[in-house]
């Protein structure tokens, strides 16, 4: 949670004796008021997603609406197309103990663009990752699959992890992206950014 600062002259305000007995003038109440409204404000502007439980992942301030959100719920696809929809999944899935599987799809869509000559860097990197059998994130995978990708990450080409890919894509199509669009941080997500577009 972020500290929160105020400036030295609303510190004054608050520490001031004076402040401690009711407001005697429309002057001073009027002061109050303002600053009570800048607060709320402020709290508003650093806390966006504390209702929601939702951290987005991203440190840049992405205004989200409600129609994208909604559009998350067509498919896995659409939620995985977009930026915020994966970091609002992935945080889901941490909750579930299996953000392996979004960080292994993730890790496979970067290594289709990478340029042939680093293609051996990176097959082994997430072969060790995620796929070999004792992998700090093993992916849910069965054993000829695991075999099949060990080989192909050998002599990597641009689709050495496709299968195992589109494996773990079909186990969170089935498994956690149901459960997510019934959660509390989708529902809760949803639910304030349409009642923030209706005000």
């Amino acid at each position: 949670m972020p500290g929160f600062f105020f400036s030295h002259n609303n510190m004054t305000e608050l520490n001031g004796k004076e402040d401690c007995k009711p407001a005697e003038g429309k002057a001073d109440k009027k002061k109050q008021k303002a600053f009570g409204a800048d607060l709320k404000s402020y709290l508003k502007c650093m806390v966006p997603h504390i209702e929601s439980g939702i951290k987005t992942s991203n440190s840049r301030n992405v205004m989200l609406s409600a129609e994208e959100v909604i559009q998350w719920s067509q498919s896995l696809e659409k939620l995985l197309a977009s930026q915020s929809g994966q970091g609002v999944f992935r945080e889901f899935l941490k909750s579930e103990f299996s953000e392996e599987n979004i960080e292994f799809w993730l890790a496979c869509e970067d290594y289709k663009k990478t340029k042939s000559d680093h293609l051996h860097g990176k097959a082994e990197r997430i072969y060790e990752e995620f796929v070999q059998s004792d992998a700090i994130k093993q992916i849910n995978i069965d054993y000829q699959m695991r075999e099949a990708t060990a080989k192909k990450a050998q002599d990597p080409t641009h689709s050495s992890f496709d299968e195992a890919q589109k494996t773990v894509y079909v186990l969170m199509e089935r498994d956690s992206y149901p459960r997510f669009l019934k959660s509390k941080s989708y529902l809760n997500l949803l639910n304030q950014l349409q009642t923030n577009t209706s005000k």
